[in-house]
């Protein structure tokens, strides 16, 4: 089984984490995938919680954030799945050790765990609407010697997006800067009025 995972990614978990990452642009980003096993070997992603811009490698900020969503989301029979992170520079295509570190940790509870790397190059190509693939650039998961592989030699095909028109529908919402009002876990430990939960995102 380890091998031929496939990953499926809803259209608002992945719509929400690509807003996250245009909201902090010279940022790096990262944040919470949840989901479950629908099949033997296919993985569905259907939920996406922002983390943090700020306090990337901050464990007792993220320990908190995780104990607030696995209750949250725990009672809707949802699991912490995964990860995603976009690097704060523009080249810079490494996953760096926060990340695994990150990974690690969740893997221990889920092993199955994924983490998606976007790509900056088509974040930023994005509002231009030139290029609507995916934006992950690459799909970690982990191997025998407990490493964080690049899955395949394209490692955005074991991922698809549930909904195809995706992208069609983020354009929508980046054109009228909809990326402005996503709340992650650092603006709700700045203000804890701010929902995480991000409930009026997709209204």
């Amino acid at each position: 089984m380890g091998g031929e995972i496939k990953y499926e990614i809803g259209q608002n978990a992945y719509i929400k984490l690509v807003l996250h990452a245009l909201k902090h642009k010279t940022s790096a980003v990262n944040g919470i995938l949840l989901g479950r096993v629908v099949k033997d070997e296919v993985v569905e992603i259907s939920e996406s919680v922002p983390l943090s811009h700020s306090q990337i490698g901050l464990l007792p900020a993220l320990e908190i954030a995780l104990i607030q969503i696995e209750d949250h989301y725990g009672s809707q029979g949802l699991n912490v799945v995964g990860y995603y992170h976009a690097n704060e520079r523009y080249n810079d295509f490494e996953l760096g050790n926060v990340a695994k570190k990150i990974g690690d940790h969740i893997y221990r509870y889920f092993p199955q765990a994924v983490v998606l790397l976007l790509d900056n190059k088509k974040l930023e190509a994005l509002p231009k609407g030139k290029d609507l693939s995916p934006v992950v650039q690459q799909l970690y998961t982990r191997d025998a010697s407990k490493s964080w592989r690049q899955a395949g030699s394209d490692g955005g095909g074991r991922l698809t997006i549930k909904e195809p028109s995706s992208n069609i529908v983020l354009l929508d919402y980046i054109s009228s800067e909809k990326w402005q009002e996503v709340v992650d876990f650092d603006d709700h430990l700045d203000d804890i009025s701010k929902d995480w939960l991000n409930p009026d995102l997709f209204k």
